[in-house]
């Protein structure tokens, strides 16, 4: 895990730095321009920690019986875009990216505000693009101002040339935010020690400059319960991750990669987690067809309980370490078939939704 101590100088400037551009998402994934050196942001590190890496791949800390209390994942309805806050037992909290550049962190921090949380302890920037870190530099400006501050920040080290990314990096600055460059095997510091987060990417050592295949990915245990998330990861990402952390991977929740792109979320790297529960974060309308049928009809195929939050709105899922519950903003159908249905629905996503769900908590008996 590389420091960056508050101290980023970004690189390029705001007369450098271009606007988000209103593309295609494979446009939007334009290479580092000549005037961005990588290495320019890690010059000025302070300190190189060696992140924790279980010896034994096969086994699964922390024990359920140390856990206590309930462990949250927040995905919050930001449209084409991501978002979740992860609380802990102890009210430790993780931000896992902050919406599109257009929203500039106003639902995220709305959210926030709505759920009481006024201090971010860990605020993750899967990587660079506008629809992950579009909401960064308000956030920060909001909680360090009007909140209790942003422990630290952390993101893969591959930078953007947009300003949005700029601006991100100034806001870290402006207000002394410890910046840390993480790689796999890494352990994001989380004091709740009932609650890991291990970082399966992006991969060690000098992995090249394509924001996708850089993107970070977490699995975070807590007590028999395991979440995984892989940002923006694609298929050549996720080959990788299955192969380096095998057994790792299975886990109970995952937040579908790229928004449920067909980029993303494998036969063999869904193969690999194994999940009872998906989650995807996209517009109904999204201009890239997210999340495409082919993820849909996977997760349906599999039994996977999927929620999209253009249709079920804000999702929460809540887990004591064992069971699990989910609690939606809309109760409507979790079966991949019929999302599949409401994403072809030429008015009303809720429309073609036939199946609806009882109540708005599902819960779920984790095998333990």
């Amino acid at each position: 895990m590389l420091v960056l101590a508050g101290c980023v100088g970004g690189p390029g400037n705001g007369d450098n730095a271009t606007a988000e551009p209103d593309l295609p998402e494979e446009d939007v994934d334009e290479p580092v321009g000549d005037d961005v050196d990588k290495e320019s942001t890690h010059d000025e590190t302070d300190a190189v920690t060696e992140g924790e890496e279980t010896d034994e791949t096969d086994e699964k800390p922390p024990d359920t019986t140390d856990v206590d209390g309930d462990l949250e994942f927040h995905h919050v309805d930001v449209g084409q875009a991501d978002a979740t806050l992860v609380v802990t037992p102890s009210d430790e909290t993780i931000l896992v990216d902050t919406g599109d550049w257009r929203q500039d962190g106003s639902e995220v921090i709305d959210y926030l505000e709505s759920e009481g949380v006024d201090r971010i302890d860990h605020l993750v920037a899967t990587h660079a693009h506008a629809d992950h870190i579009g909401g960064h530099a308000a956030v920060i400006e909001h909680v360090e101002t009007d909140g209790d501050g942003i422990g630290a920040a952390y993101d893969s080290g591959v930078p953007h040339t947009s300003q949005t990314y700029e601006n991100y990096l100034d806001a870290v600055e402006e207000h002394d935010i410890e910046l840390l460059v993480v790689e796999e095997g890494d352990e994001l510091p989380i004091d709740d020690e009932s609650v890991s987060a291990l970082v399966t990417n992006p991969p060690e050592g000098d992995s090249g400059d394509d924001l996708h295949y850089n993107s970070v990915s977490l699995v975070l245990e807590f007590g028999e319960f395991r979440y995984v998330t892989t940002g923006d990861a694609e298929a050549d990402a996720e080959d990788r991750i299955v192969e380096e952390w095998g057994d790792d991977l299975e886990g109970d929740v995952y937040q579908a990669g790229h928004h449920g792109s067909s980029t993303s979320s494998t036969a063999p790297f869904v193969d690999a987690v194994a999940p009872e529960i998906a989650v995807v974060s996209s517009d109904h309308d999204s201009q890239y067809g997210h999340p495409h049928d082919e993820v849909l009809e996977a997760f349906a195929d599999r039994g996977v309980e999927t929620y999209w939050t253009a249709v079920h709105g804000d999702v929460v899922v809540t887990t004591d370490g064992n069971e699990v519950a989910v609690e939606t903003e809309a109760i409507v159908s979790t079966d991949g078939e019929d999302l599949r249905e409401a994403k072809h629905a030429a008015d009303d996503p809720h429309s073609s939704l036939s199946r609806t769900i009882n109540t708005p908590l599902g819960l779920t008996s984790l095998p333990g």
